[in-house]
């Protein structure tokens, strides 16, 4: 079964599956957090949904507070720093947990897959990122270091677009 049948509320709470946050479509997800040393990443991934979204392609944010506490908030507090700091647009998810006990099913799917180093397993920290394609199929993983605009990302979103 493909991680896209996966239930997964919106931030807003709306239920719903990881399908209707991709639109069925390739897709970046990426575990985000707000106070993060990470965060400016957010420009980054909002510059890929808006270069790449016409292409049928979408980032996805999973807001998760399992690194050092970096995303406290509660779901309008990071709705409103997505869009008013970073200018979001892409869809976001619940807050989620990736690691542990309580890892959301699509986490305990993605982490079996390997990072550009060939590590697979736990989530490292926030912004790791992972790829997939139209059926859901991770395409690459990346670790929270490698920027969203690095050429080997946006290489991989070019292949998941096809």
């Amino acid at each position: 079964m493909s991680i896209l049948n996966d239930t997964i509320a919106r931030l807003d709470g709306t239920p719903g599956t990881l399908a209707d946050l991709t639109g069925g479509k390739p897709a970046l997800l990426v575990n985000v957090a707000s106070k993060c040393g990470l965060t400016p990443q957010y420009a980054e991934l909002e510059t890929l949904q808006k270069d790449y979204e016409d292409k049928g392609f979408t980032v996805v944010g999973l807001p998760c507070n399992q690194f050092a506490g970096q995303e406290p908030g509660s779901a309008e507090e990071i709705q409103e720093f997505c869009s008013a700091t970073y200018g979001v647009t892409f869809p976001m998810s619940e807050k989620i947990e990736v690691n542990g006990a309580g890892r959301h099913p699509i986490y305990a799917t993605l982490t079996q897959a390997a990072d550009q180093d060939g590590r697979t397993g736990d989530i490292q920290w926030n912004f790791e990122k992972f790829v997939i394609d139209a059926g859901g199929e991770v395409v690459q993983r990346f670790s929270p270091q490698v920027t969203p605009s690095d050429e080997r990302v946006t290489a991989a979103i070019a292949s998941a677009i096809g």
